[in-house]
């Protein structure tokens, strides 16, 4: 099937040509006409209050702020800009590094490195994490750092990073302190049905995984085995190669403290292989319920 291209840059500035087009399209997106006010509970007609981004009920007056609870909030960067900034996430294979983001939008290094950052975080919230089943390989790798690291000890300063990938499915991560089968066993018993095809490398806090409800079999990096049949990690090797790849290629270098969100963003990449074009749509229209 023929993947369906993203939106042109021309179509995305017609769909929200202004600041007013982007608000108008979150509060259709969260609430909408017939939204019941939360105040009076009754539905209403809600009208749009100039001096603020934010709606009036038509019974009562109480307002509503589609920004609330979303990347946006508190924030005094025009709505158009951000909209422009997540539609730069989704048309990069390779992410958006703040420099770039400063020189697209035209604001300081600090409000594009918080803009990205932002917009990772509304990234992992979107993708969310779906419990995987099935064939699921299993694998950890080392990010970041200056010093070259193996498969069982990582250089120094660089941090682990666990991936758990659904053969034609999804692909989740974790960041890690340790390849420990105290910090391993426990991810995957909480994200991976039992009953499951886990296949990983020999690493041997994977062993229990048999006793622990799984159909686990393992090939041997360290005598040199990859593929046994239908057994092998090559799926999520590629995935930590796209990864590192693109940090290494696009951000250069990225802290501990950050690198699940980086992560993430890959992550949500990656589950949209099959429908790209879905990514925009979704990032500027599915948020958190707002609390009333």
């Amino acid at each position: 099937m023929k993947e369906k291209p993203s939106i042109t840059i021309r179509e995305f500035f017609t769909l929200f040509p202004s600041d007013e087009a982007c608000l108008t399209h979150l509060f259709e997106a969260r609430f909408g006409q017939g939204y019941e006010c939360p105040k009076c509970e009754r539905k209403a007609n809600w009208y749009r209050i100039k001096a603020e981004r934010a709606y009036s009920c038509q019974w009562c007056g109480h307002h509503l702020h589609p920004t609330v609870e979303t990347p946006f909030e508190d924030s005094r960067t025009p709505l158009q800009l951000w909209f422009y900034a997540i539609y730069l996430f989704t048309t990069s294979r390779h992410g958006v590094p703040a420099l770039e983001l400063k020189r697209q939008l035209g604001v300081t290094y600090k409000t594009a490195w918080r803009m990205g950052h932002q917009i990772r975080k509304h990234i992992a919230n979107v993708d969310g994490e779906w419990p995987l089943e099935g064939v699921v390989e299993v694998d950890e790798t080392y990010v970041g750092g200056k010093q070259r690291g193996t498969k069982y000890r990582g250089g120094h300063g660089k941090a682990v990073v666990m991936g758990m990938l659904q053969r034609g499915g999804q692909v989740m991560t974790k960041v890690i302190e340790k390849n420990r089968k105290k910090i391993l066993q426990p991810i995957i018993e909480s994200n991976v049905a039992k009953g499951s095809e886990i296949f990983t490398d020999n690493l041997r806090s994977y062993d229990d995984l048999t006793k622990a409800g799984y159909n686990h079999e393992s090939v041997s990096h360290s005598t040199g085995e990859y593929v046994r049949g239908k057994v092998h990690t090559n799926g999520i090797e590629n995935f930590w190669k796209h990864l590192k790849g693109s940090i290494n290629g696009t951000h250069m270098q990225v802290s501990k403290k950050h690198l699940a969100k980086y992560a993430k963003e890959f992550e949500f990449r990656f589950n949209c292989r099959e429908e790209p074009s879905s990514m925009f749509p979704a990032l500027v229209s599915e948020f958190p319920q707002p609390s009333t």
